[in-house]
């Protein structure tokens, strides 16, 4: 499959769910300044989704959790733990996470879902190196679920 990659903000897609590249949810979330996608979430869709995930306890590096969308228009966001304990994004961990994130748009049977750039950022990986991963990573999924890859660009968000 190929997704779509596009200029903007991932939280103005027109999609059933959104993924957010989250820690490994060792740290309760109230200890961290979530920033980046997670700082997005949390200023749009309040709290309760964070809350939700922190009752999941930890995530396995590169595993996903489903939760609601609190305020956000969505069916869900998919959180995927894709730094590590050191803040770095490994190779194995941005594919895990986009196999685990997508694993999960299957099996709860969505239609469209939207993917920040894993591992850029917070993670300390270059947009370009981890979009690479990525793209090749969904080169080996199956799904019949329309893809989109979100970089975002504060030209195409008005910020």
């Amino acid at each position: 499959m190929t997704p779509v990659v596009k200029n903007g903000d991932l939280l103005d897609q027109d999609v059933d769910v959104i993924v957010n590249a989250w820690n490994r949810n060792v740290f309760p979330w109230w200890l961290l300044l979530p920033q980046g996608v997670s700082g997005a979430i949390k200023r749009r869709a309040g709290k309760a989704p964070f809350r939700e995930l922190a009752h999941h306890g930890p995530i396995p590096l590169g595993g996903a959790v489903l939760t609601g969308a609190g305020r956000l228009p969505f069916k869900g966001i998919i959180h995927v733990a894709g730094i590590n304990l050191l803040w770095f994004a490994t190779e194995k961990a941005i594919r895990d996470s986009v196999r685990s994130a997508m694993a999960i748009v299957e099996e709860r049977g969505f239609q469209s879902v939207a993917f920040p750039i894993i591992g850029s950022g917070s993670g300390n990986r270059s947009r370009e190196h981890a979009l690479r991963l990525m793209l090749d990573e969904f080169e080996s999924c199956q799904s019949s679920a329309e893809v989109r890859i979100v970089r975002f660009c504060k030209q195409a968000t008005g910020l």
